[in-house]
C-alpha cells in the first residue's frame, strides 16, 4: 500500500475520533425559560415532590466536548558558522499546538496537532509520516480497557521506554533529530507512531506489546534544513545533495513489533526488551541505486534502574542483530552491535538548592570488526570498533523555580567530537514563558557523528503562551 494510503488512513482515524466526539449528546439551545411565579410572600414556590417524597433529579450536566488546551509559540534561530549549503536562519517558525482529550464512558479519545509556518523550510506540503508541512499530527488515538488488567491504545501516539537521558538503547520508536538539532522543545525529539499498544498488568510482571503495521522511520537529517557528511562524496553537503532514502512503506509487510516485560523488585525497576523491525535511521546503501536503505534489525536487551547512595543509577544494554549482515562482510549494511549504557543522577543540596547533576557512559561495540575492515570501501573513513560517549547534565532552578539554567553535553573521546546544549528558560506567569539556548557542535573530523554537524551550530530564542 502506498504512502498516500497510509496518510489517508491516519486522516480517517482522526475523522472517526472527531465524529465520535461530535455525536455525543449536548444540551439543546433555545430561549431561556421564564422564571417561576412568586409565592404569596414574594418567595419562589417550593420545589415539586415526587411520589416517594423525593425531589426529582435535575437535568444532567452539559459536557464540554470541544474543550482544547495548547499553546502558541514563536521560535527563531541563527547559525553561528558559515554553511554555503543552507540559509543563515536555522529556524523561524510560529506554531499553534492544540490538544483535545475526552473520556467518554469506558473510552478515551485524544487528538493533538501542531499548525506551523516556517519560511526557513521551503516545503509546506503536508506529509504526516515525516512531519513536513504546515500541520503535524502528533496524536490521534483511542484508549480503552477490554478487561480489568488490560489497556489498549490504537492510533497515532508518542511511544517511549528505556532508562537513558537523551540516549536511546532499547527505545526503537521514531525520533525527530531535525527538531532536536535546530532547538525545538525537547518534547519534539520523540516523533509519533501509528501503532497498536496493548498493556497487561499482573502481580508477577507488566507486559507492553506494540505493533506498528507500517515502518515508522526516524525523521532523519537529509540536507534540506541541516547539513551532513555524505560518505559517497566524502564531504559535507546540504541542500545541494539532499539524501535520497528508500523508506519501506508496505503495510503489514514492512511492519514492526516491540515488547517490554517489567516489574519492580526491592525498589529497583527491572525490564527486558525486544524489537523486530528495521534500523530507524539509514543503516546501509543500495549499491545499485546509491539510495540510503533501512535494513532489517532485531534487538534484545534489558535494564535496571534504582537507588544507589543518594542518587539514582541506571544500567541498560542491548544486542543489535543486523539481520541482513550477520557475518559482518557486507560493506553496504551496518554490522551488528552491542550497546551499553551506565548512568547516575543526584540532587546536590549540599552545594546549592535545586541543583541536579547527572552523567552517563555509553559505548557502541561493533561485531565482526575484522570483516568490516577487510570489506571497507577504499577512501572511506574507518569507524572505530568501539565508539565511546560521555554525557553530563547540570540543572539549576532559581527565583522560586521560575528560572531554569541547564546544560547537557555529549563528548566522544573516540570520535574527538562534542555536542553542547545550553538553555535558559523563564516562566513569566502561568501562561507566558521565554527561553534561549544553543546547539553547539565541536569537531576534529568531518565524518564523525557530531562532527559532521558543525556547520549547523546555532543559537535560538522562543516565546510561548499556554492556554
Amino acid at each position: 500500500m502506498s504512502l498516500l494510503h497510509r496518510r489517508h488512513g491516519v486522516r480517517l482515524a482522526l475523522v472517526g475520533v472527531l465524529l465520535a466526539g461530535a455525536g455525543a449528546p449536548t444540551a439543546a439551545q433555545g430561549p431561556a425559560p421564564p422564571p417561576p411565579p412568586a409565592g404569596p410572600e414574594g418567595d419562589a414556590p417550593p420545589p415539586p415532590v415526587g411520589p416517594d417524597g423525593e425531589e426529582p433529579a435535575g437535568p444532567a450536566p452539559v459536557e464540554k466536548w470541544l474543550d482544547f488546551t495548547g499553546f502558541w509559540e514563536a521560535r527563531g534561530g541563527l547559525r553561528t558558522r558559515r554553511d554555503p549549503h543552507q540559509k543563515d536562519a536555522s529556524v523561524g517558525e510560529t506554531r499553534l499546538h492544540l490538544d483535545w482529550e475526552k473520556p467518554w464512558q469506558k473510552v478515551a479519545f485524544k487528538v493533538a496537532a501542531d499548525f506551523i509556518y516556517d519560511p526557513v523550510f521551503d516545503h509546506h506540503a503536508v506529509r504526516l509520516d515525516s512531519g513536513q508541512g504546515w500541520v503535524d499530527l502528533r496524536q490521534a488515538n483511542v484508549t480503552f480497557s477490554p478487561a480489568e488488567a488490560v489497556d489498549v491504545k490504537i492510533g497515532r501516539q508518542i511511544l517511549t521506554w528505556g532508562t537513558g537521558d537523551l540516549i536511546f538503547v532499547n527505545d526503537l520508536f521514531p525520533k525527530d533529530w531535525q527538531a532536536f538539532f535546530i532547538g525545538r522543545d525537547v518534547e519534539y525529539l520523540k516523533a509519533p507512531s501509528d501503532a497498536l499498544k496493548i498493556s497487561v498488568f499482573t502481580d508477577l510482571a507488566d507486559l507492553d506489546v506494540v505493533y506498528t503495521p507500517c515502518f515508522d522511520a526516524d525523521r532523519n537529517i537529509r540536507g534540506r534544513r541541516l547539513s551532513y557528511y555524505n560518505a559517497t562524496g566524502g564531504r559535507i553537503v546540504g541542500r545541494n545533495a539532499v539524501l535520497d532514502a528508500d523508506v519501506p512503506d508496505q503495510w503489514f509487510d514492512d511492519d514492526e513489533w516491540a515488547a517490554r516485560l517489567s516489574r519492580t523488585v526491592g525498589g529497583y525497576e527491572l525490564a527486558a526488551y525486544g524489537y523486530w523491525g528495521r534500523w530507524k535511521s539509514p543503516g546501509g546503501i543500495d549499491p545499485v541505486s546509491a539510495r540510503a536503505i533501512f535494513p532489517r534489525l532485531n534487538t534484545y536487551g534489558g535494564s535496571v534502574r534504582g537507588p544507589l547512595g543518594r542518587g539514582i543509577v541506571n544500567v541498560e544494554a542491548a544486542w543489535y542483530d543486523s539481520r541482513q549482515d550477520r557475518a559482518g562482510g557486507d560493506p553496504f549494511v551496518n554490522n551488528s552491535q552491542l550497546r551499553l549504557l551506565v548512568g547516575y543522577e543526584q540532587d546536590m543540596p549540599e552545594i546549592a538548592r535545586d541543583l541536579t547533576v547527572g552523567t552517563q557512559y555509553y559505548v557502541e561495540w561493533m561485531a565482526d570488526y575484522d570483516d568490516y575492515r577487510r570489506t571497507l570501501r577504499r577512501a572511506s573513513p574507518r569507524a572505530d570498533e568501539r565508539r565511546h560517549v560521555l554525557t553530563f547534565r547540570i540543572t539549576k532552578l532559581l527565583m522560586n523555580q521560575n528560572l531554569t539554567l541547564s546544560l547537557f553535553a555529549y563528548y566522544s573521546p573516540s570520535d574527538a567530537d562534542a555536542y553542547l546544549r545550553p538553555k535558559v528558560a523563564y516562566k513569566i506567569d502561568d501562561n507566558w514563558s521565554v527561553e534561549a539556548g544553543g546547539n553547539i557542535f565541536l569537531e576534529k573530523y568531518d565524518h564523525t557523528f557530531f562532527g559532521q554537524f558543525h556547520t549547523n551550530t546555532n543559537l535560538y530564542a522562543a516565546l510561548r503562551h499556554a492556554f
